[in-house]
């Protein structure tokens, strides 16, 4: 009998200390989670990729653009176009804890590496009515600068032209921007940010400006080539980083495929490379596909025929074998086998899907 209950308390203490072990290390918790913003709704859903059904909500927010996560998963940053608002999101609760005043219209964001510091693209708005009827636009145009410890609008990067999209290079040291949304005549430029002086450190002239874009890096971490689209071409271009060149121009074949009307801004619209720098992915609004490259040679490796419409964004899993495309006219999302080149679930969202992001949920 007293054996027993020795190997009874034996086998408590085990197990409570098995229970300890998994409460002292709540990483273990954490779960994958694709968020996807709808930019004609006040709703944003989170989608769990390992059955590719929505599992959550983030309600209240009109007009969300731009949205990136914390590297702890502890905060969602969203920018929401009705309030001019950069939106801070609770990660447990969903959310909104602070909206932050920006300096004018917000587009897309993007963070530093270590999460310290959040990049706000400002378009320019066309409400100045002082010389009316004549509109013209407000002086609003720039790059504002986000402290993610005290969640305050630290600076106001004013440069030519609206900006829509930007990018903070893979080792965290600067800030591509795209200087495409609003000004007339064009800016047709390229501003890069230095990010330790939040001051710009060159440009390069581009027309049109690029819109969207993706940042691959090279072995050492540093910045290789700015993959960027623009509201022109059914393709891409490649603009070397060190020489500040465009090396490359690709245009997608689009014989025998359907061409459908993709509308503003742009026929091709999304870009990413996978976390090993290996595979390139391109949207094509106009032909609602998936376009699939290799890198760094960038020979085609196939075409991803979409059942949903109008491709604008997409978003990769950090493992790099799939890919969530955003179909904003048939209010859907896109879920991609990069391996097998192949369209493998559709998920129902809400009104005209955008942005999306990968996010690790606490």
């Amino acid at each position: 009998m007293i054996t027993n209950r020795r190997m009874l308390r034996a086998s408590l203490a085990a197990a409570a200390g098995i229970i300890l072990c998994t409460a002292s290390f709540p990483s273990l918790a954490a779960q994958l989670r694709i968020i996807q913003t709808n930019f004609a709704g006040d709703t944003i859903h989170i989608i769990d990729p390992a059955t590719n059904k929505v599992v959550g909500q983030i309600q209240g927010i009109e007009a969300a653009h731009g949205i990136v996560t914390s590297p702890d998963g502890m905060r969602i940053y969203l920018s929401e176009e009705a309030d001019n608002t950069l939106d801070v999101i609770d990660g447990k609760t969903l959310r909104v804890t602070k909206k932050i005043p920006l300096s004018g219209n917000p587009n897309l964001i993007d963070m530093t590496p270590d999460g310290k510091t959040i990049y706000v693209a400002i378009a320019l708005s066309w409400n100045d009515l002082s010389d009316f009827p004549r509109i013209k636009a407000a002086a609003s145009g720039g790059v504002d600068v986000i402290d993610t410890a005290s969640l305050q609008r630290t600076k106001t990067i004013a440069m030519v032209g609206g900006v829509h999209d930007l990018n903070v290079t893979p080792d965290g040291k600067y800030v591509i921007v795209g200087n495409a949304r609003g000004s007339k005549p064009p800016a047709n430029v390229v501003t890069v940010v230095d990010t330790r002086t939040n001051e710009i450190a060159w440009t390069m002239p581009m027309s049109p400006s690029p819109s969207p874009m993706a940042v691959s890096k090279n072995p050492d971490g540093s910045t290789k080539w700015v993959f960027a689209q623009n509201g022109r071409d059914n393709g891409f271009q490649v603009v070397d980083f060190a020489t500040r060149k465009i090396i490359n121009t690709i245009k997608f074949d689009i014989a025998g495929q359907p061409q459908n009307p993709f509308g503003p801004p742009a026929p091709a619209h999304g870009i990413a490379v996978t976390p090993d720098q290996k595979t390139l992915l391109v949207n094509s609004r106009m032909n609602s596909a998936l376009y699939v490259y290799s890198l760094p040679d960038l020979k085609p490796l196939g075409v991803v025929d979409l059942g949903g419409k109008g491709a604008g964004w997409l978003t990769i899993t950090p493992d790099g074998k799939t890919a969530y495309v955003a179909n904003e006219h048939t209010n859907n999302v896109s879920v991609v086998d990069i391996k097998s080149l192949k369209e493998i679930a559709r998920i129902p969202v809400g009104f005209a899907p955008a942005r999306n992001t990968v996010w690790m949920a606490p």
